[in-house]
């Protein structure tokens, strides 16, 4: 039984799709939707048209924008000179807000996960070489995650990159602010020894 009329219930429907949100968070949103003000909800179906319109991928480093060039590429303060690839423009995000990172990114939109099907040539790894060739790079710091695609996707990266001269590098990985050594697993345990530092 329909709780609500059908443009309601779609509303929730479409809503819910949404990833991480569910069936109650759906109803929420919608209802605040629905209350707000007409020119609200204009202009929010407004900015969802036009990001679906006008998103496209950065010349440079690959991450979603709506113009040719990322406000990152196109900064001249940045460090040209090094890369951090990272696995999706929520992870350039990340260490966007830390804000310690002055070198540039490049986003591959995947990994590589052969049980999925998905091999070197469905990421943005020739986008990434071609980079490379064109520019006066010194440091790639891959910073996939530490799964098992985010590692095959680093080893790679780079055996591909180190011929060519550039320091590669790789984000450390260990324990979490706040995590408990006896639940942790053993790989995380030994890259958290591998990766200590002198206090």
């Amino acid at each position: 039984m329909e709780l609500y009329s059908g443009d309601i219930n779609t509303l929730i429907d479409e809503l819910a799709a949404l990833p991480g949100i569910g069936n109650r968070s759906a109803q929420r949103m919608a209802f605040h939707i629905l209350n707000l003000p007409h020119d609200r909800v204009k202009r929010l179906s407004d900015a969802i048209i036009n990001a679906k319109e006008n998103a496209k991928y950065c010349r440079e480093c690959c991450t979603l924008t709506d113009g040719d060039i990322c406000p990152v590429c196109s900064n001249q303060k940045r460090d040209h000179s090094q890369i951090m690839v990272v696995e999706n423009p929520r992870d350039m995000a990340a260490y966007e807000k830390v804000g310690k990172y002055e070198g540039v990114y490049h986003v591959l939109h995947g990994t590589i996960s052969p049980m999925n099907g998905i091999g070197p040539s469905d990421i943005r790894l020739k986008e990434l070489i071609a980079r490379l060739g064109e520019n006066d790079v010194k440091e790639v710091i891959i910073a996939t995650n530490a799964s098992l695609e985010g590692e095959t996707t680093a080893m790679y990266i780079s055996k591909l990159i180190k011929p060519a001269g550039i320091k590669v590098t790789r984000i450390a990985s260990g324990l979490p602010v706040g995590g408990d050594v006896e639940n942790t697993d053993e790989v995380t345990l030994m890259r958290a020894f591998d990766g200590r530092t002198e206090l």
